[in-house]
């Protein structure tokens, strides 16, 4: 029996489209979520928007292991709340389904003095899937991205774009990098379940091409 799909979706920077990529992939795999730090919007949580975006009765959402109050690198909320993120606090949860797991932030936000979010990622050991968004920098963020996770021997599931259409930013990365990409999210005035499910259905080939091979 094939292993399920399991994988850290991380941005390459911050306000990337992270949780709605998280929704659409969830929903196409009908996979578990696990957002493992919380960073502000408490009552309006990562966790809450996936649950809010997605239809199938399949997923299990797993509680966050830190849940800070301040809209802050993870670091500095836990530091306003007299906590310390330990890396040894984090453990996969246990699932049989497909998970993805969300990064607060990008790859090199501190979580604490000394632990970078890269190093959460591989301390969990799954691959990535890297949300791209187009704007002007975003191929040196990218490839910085990916030259970071290769730098570590981090395995790298494919890249997944975010935005308008920009075919030569979107060529450049992928011919540079030789990465898989999973498509692009295009941009609707309203993101609510109809356009998940919507995406979803056209996201769950790829990733089932992939996960056959």
């Amino acid at each position: 029996m094939r292993k399920p799909l399991q994988f850290i979706l991380a941005g390459i920077g911050t306000e990337i489209g992270k949780t709605v990529a998280s929704a659409l992939v969830v929903e196409a795999l009908q996979a578990d979520y696990w957002k493992p730090v919380q960073s502000g919007a408490l009552e309006d949580s990562d966790t809450e928007t996936v649950r809010r975006l997605i239809s199938n009765s399949v997923t299990r959402f797993h509680p966050e292991t830190y849940r800070l109050r301040e809209p802050l690198s993870p670091h500095a909320a836990a530091a306003l709340d007299g906590v310390e993120i330990s890396l040894t606090a984090f453990q996969l949860p246990q699932t049989a389904n497909h998970l993805v797991v969300e990064l607060a932030g990008g790859l090199m936000v501190p979580l604490n003095d000394r632990a970078l979010n890269i190093d959460l990622v591989q301390q969990l050991g799954l691959p990535v899937l890297l949300v791209s968004k187009h704007y002007l920098g975003s191929i040196n963020h990218t490839l910085l991205s990916v030259e970071a996770l290769q730098r570590r021997g981090i395995p790298i599931l494919g890249l997944l774009f975010n935005g308008p259409e920009t075919p030569a930013s979107e060529e450049f990365i992928v011919q540079y990098t030789g990465l898989k990409s999973f498509g692009r999210i295009a941009w609707e005035k309203e993101v609510n379940p109809a356009f998940v499910s919507r995406r979803a259905s056209q996201l769950r080939r790829l990733l089932e091409e992939y996960h056959a091979d």
